[in-house]
Parts: structure tokens; C-alpha cells; sequence
């Protein structure tokens, strides 16, 4: 065997065969190949496209293409009233529509110096940290089902429909609940209710361990995720990652303990933190954290039957009007930080609303991430950071 130098390039010149004469062959250098990952269909959860370069299996290069989905939610805000765009505003992460609401109506309210009665504030981080557990539930099901595990999917949406039904129950919808309001809520709590919030609680809590002990020592489960697509600190920090993701990485940081909203400030706020920063992980965290969500849920019921009858919303005019302004309202939303930029010109519409919503961050990441990973290990790792497109494209 023998080297050439050709063009400042090095190429292996390999003997065929046997002796002097042995017909010589150059060995062919290798080419980086681009592959398509999605577009998927509408008809899936999520239209995501991941350009990828490849060196054999290898990923060198990774570039997340979003705006399949875009509906141009910011520019139809601009033309509906504040009382509309709640509709519009709870449908980006369609597994947080409650949260996506609140948000909005957060804002509004600061804009117009409104404080909500107090029975709205706790009934208000009640419905929250229920949807929280909705969407923590999906992802803790469908995760192992990406890996190739099937079982675990059925128990997180058997947990789900037990809290499916009393959100139901208070809003008539399923997934997009439409149950804020400028000032409140939409109407009282059903008689009741609360006991059966206790009982959904109590039931799942009993019954998570149930996804816990099929996954935390499955050999299989443990050898996709561990060790595998490791996010550090530093590159968090730089693309503004948050929520789950980020903690699983050590950033302690949660908006419901360190700048409190609704009735956080009185509630004792867990942050479920880790320090790997792998796929392990991040499962982990979200697991924690519906622990957690379930016991504020339970601190929420408890305090509601304590507090005196009184109204659930405030009386609005006719046409609401926020003040010339601006103002920016963030929350923590089940997949990370949502902010919501709002500009009245003292118009009955916002002259601009910009949303700040957590998967967009999260998602550009990978370009850092899933460089050095194999393609079988992307799936695992685009699994494991817990986004919905619709949150990215808004």
C-alpha cells in the first residue's frame, strides 16, 4: 500500500492480489451525505424538518428548519379584540392551553392595573398545575414509545384521562379549554368539584409509580438514554433553553419559586433539578415534576375550601380598551419560559403581542446537540426535549 500527495490531498493507493504485478486500486475517499428528516405530514403531531450531514451513520451537522406550521398567530392579534385572542392564543402548545391562555390574560390585566379576586388567583394556579401534569403525562407516555417501549403510553394516558375529566368538567373542553377571561375565569367552580379534584389527584399520584418502576430499570430504556445527547450549562445559557430541559442540567431556575405569579408565593415550590444533562435526565426531571404539580394541586384545593364565597371574575365594559402602553408578562409554562411582549395604542386590539414561546429556544439547540450522535441516537435525544412544533412556529 502506498500514498499519494494529489492537490495538497492524501489518498491510499491498495494492492490487488498478490505480487509485483498486482493490479492497484485508488481507494475512494468519502462524500458527507445531507438527508432529510421530515417533513413529517400535518396529520402527525408536529411538522419538524432536521437537515442533517452525515459521515456514514455519523451526524456532523445539524440544522433545524421550522415554519411548516406557522399560522401567523402574532399578526391575527392584531386584529381581534382582547377578548378574542385568547382563542387564538391557547392553541401554539396544544397540550398547555390553559397555560397559553393565562399568559395572555396576564398581561392584559397588567396593562389595566386589574387585580382578579383572590378565588380566581388560587382557582387559576389550580387549573395550571393540572394542565402541567396533562402535558408532562404525554411526553412521559410517548417518550418510551420513540425508544421502542409500548406499555408505558397506556398507563400515562390512563392517568390522564382521570384529570381529563375534571378539567372537562370546568370547561367543557378537552384540550383547549378556553376557561380565562380578562379579570378571572369564566364562571364558578361546579359544586363538588373540588372533591373531585382530591380523588383525580390522590388516584394518579397513587398509580405513577406504575410508569416509574417499567422505565427506571429497564436495561433498554437505560442504554438509549444515559450518557447520550448531553447538554451542558454553558450552551443552555446561550441559546436561552428552559424549563425541564434546562434543569435536567442544572439550571436552577423556575419561575413559579423565583419570580412568583398567581398564588405561587405562598406555595411551597419544588425544582426538580439534575446534573448529567442527558436524555436520562430530562426524563427524570419531568417525572419529578408531576410530583410535584400534584402535591401544589393538592395545596390549591385546600386553600380554595378555605377562602369565603365571593366573585370568580370582575365585570367588564362592553368594548375593554387597555391603556397606551407596553408591558411583558412571563410564565412557566409545562415546556419552559413563555413571555408575551404586549403594545396597546389604547385600541380595543393590541397593536402588537409578541410571544416568547418555550420550544422555540429548545428546539434550536439541537445544532449544538446532535453533532458527534449517531442518527439512532437522534431519536432518542429529539425525544427527549419535550417540544411541540406548534410552540415553535406559533
Amino acid at each position: 500500500m502506498t500514498t499519494e500527495q494529489e492537490g495538497g490531498r492524501t489518498e491510499r493507493i491498495v494492492g490487488l492480489g498478490a505480487g509485483a504485478d498486482a493490479v492497484q486500486a485508488r481507494e475512494l475517499a468519502t462524500e458527507d451525505m445531507i438527508l432529510n428528516i421530515g417533513p413529517q405530514h400535518p396529520s402527525t403531531h408536529g411538522v419538524l424538518r432536521l437537515r442533517l450531514v452525515l459521515d456514514g451513520e455519523r451526524i456532523t451537522a445539524a440544522e433545524p428548519i421550522v415554519g411548516y406550521m406557522h399560522r401567523g398567530a402574532e399578526k391575527l392579534f392584531e386584529v381581534r379584540d382582547y377578548r378574542q385572542i385568547i382563542v387564538l392564543a391557547n392553541r401554539h402548545d396544544w397540550l398547555s392551553a390553559f397555560a397559553n391562555e393565562l399568559g395572555v390574560v396576564l398581561a392584559v390585566e397588567r396593562m389595566l392595573g386589574m387585580q382578579p379576586p383572590a378565588r380566581a388567583v388560587w382557582a387559576r394556579t389550580l387549573l395550571a398545575e393540572l394542565n402541567r401534569v396533562l402535558s408532562h403525562l404525554m411526553f412521559l407516555g410517548s417518550y418510551p414509545l420513540e425508544l421502542g417501549a409500548i406499555t408505558p403510553v397506556f398507563y400515562a394516558f390512563r392517568e390522564r384521562e382521570t384529570l381529563q375529566h375534571v378539567m372537562e368538567e370546568i370547561s367543557g373542553g378537552r384540550m383547549h379549554y378556553m376557561f380565562n377571561r380578562v379579570g378571572g375565569l369564566k364562571e364558578e367552580l361546579p359544586l363538588g368539584w373540588l372533591d373531585r379534584v382530591t380523588a383525580a389527584v390522590a388516584a394518579v399520584r397513587r398509580r405513577l409509580p406504575d410508569i416509574e418502576e417499567l422505565i427506571a430499570g429497564n436495561e433498554i430504556f437505560l442504554a438509549r438514554t444515559r450518557g447520550v445527547g448531553v447538554l451542558d450549562r454553558e450552551t443552555i445559557m446561550q441559546y436561552g433553553v428552559s424549563g425541564p430541559v434546562a434543569r435536567a442540567s442544572g439550571v436552577d431556575f423556575d419561575l413559579r419559586r423565583d419570580e412568583p405569579y398567581l398564588a405561587y408565593g405562598e406555595l411551597p415550590v419544588k425544582v426538580a433539578t439534575r446534573s448529567a444533562g442527558d436524555c436520562q435526565a430530562r426524563f427524570q426531571v419531568l417525572l419529578e415534576q408531576v410530583k410535584v404539580s400534584l402535591d401544589l394541586a393538592d395545596a390549591c384545593v385546600e386553600r380554595l375550601r378555605h377562602l369565603p364565597p365571593g366573585p370568580i371574575n370582575q365585570r367588564l365594559p362592553k368594548v375593554l380598551k387597555a391603556p397606551e402602553g407596553h408591558t411583558y408578562a412571563w410564565t412557566e409554562n409545562p415546556l419552559g419560559l413563555n413571555g408575551y411582549y404586549l403594545v396597546s395604542r389604547g385600541e380595543k386590539t393590541p397593536w402588537r403581542l409578541k410571544l416568547r414561546s418555550a420550544s422555540y429556544n429548545n428546539i434550536q439547540v439541537l445544532r449544538e446537540m446532535l453533532p458527534g450522535n449517531l442518527v439512532a441516537d437522534m431519536i432518542a435525544i429529539l425525544g427527549s426535549m419535550f417540544f411541540v412544533v406548534g410552540d415553535i412556529d406559533k
